[in-house]
């Protein structure tokens, strides 16, 4: 399933974060602040306990956030998003996972992986700015999903119908959150219209 995430602040945003004269330094606060509203979003219906705060009047009944919280970068690129959910979240921890294409097969291979093992009873948001073919986020998925994690969302700045249709195949039960799905993949699997190479432009590595 994916959802977007229209406000019209976000979209403001994401029509500056795509125009190709945005520099690397305003990219990386535009992820930031894109990843915050769709996090917000994305975390509406977690689950909360119920708690009595003192105020200066008089006790309060209010509501903490009551589950362990992981968010799971996709390197290199997903880095760029991860301040906007700790922004938000300061207590979540953080795992990692490392994929690259390979050049054969063109099937996503995982270098590294590195997981917290709160999730397990938790709930663990991938991040990743540009969800294209989609084989990395399912591969992702596969391996939160190998090392027991059940609760499961992804949140991403751009996707395309063809990322949508395959994570949704392999995994239907991982929801999407997104702030635009864009028209299709070229040939060379970039997304049009896109934001380009949303790692290099995060972090200045552009040629």
């Amino acid at each position: 399933m994916a959802i977007l995430i229209d406000h019209p602040c976000v979209q403001h945003k994401l029509a500056i974060i795509r125009d190709v004269d945005t520099g690397h330094k305003r990219f990386r606060e535009l992820a930031t602040e894109i990843t915050k509203f769709i996090c917000y979003e994305a975390l509406k219906n977690i689950k909360t306990k119920k708690v009595l705060v003192q105020t200066p009047v008089s006790e309060a009944k209010c509501y903490k956030l009551d589950t362990n919280l992981v968010v799971v970068p996709i390197l290199r690129a997903g880095v760029g998003m991860l301040e906007g959910i700790l922004e938000l979240v300061p207590t979540a921890r953080v795992g990692f996972v490392g994929l690259y294409r390979d050049e054969i097969s063109k099937l996503p291979v995982t270098y590294y992986e590195r997981f917290p093992k709160q999730i397990k009873d938790g709930t663990c948001i991938i991040i990743d700015p540009m969800l294209a073919t989609g084989g990395s986020t399912a591969a992702a998925i596969d391996k939160l999903k190998e090392s027991g994690a059940g609760d499961i969302v992804v949140v991403c700045i751009v996707t395309c119908p063809e990322g949508i249709a395959l994570v949704e195949g392999e995994h239907p039960d991982v929801a999407i959150y997104a702030a635009a799905i864009d028209e299709k993949l070229n040939e060379k699997k970039y997304i049009v219209p896109g934001l380009g190479d949303a790692g290099d432009r995060l972090f200045g590595t552009s040629t």
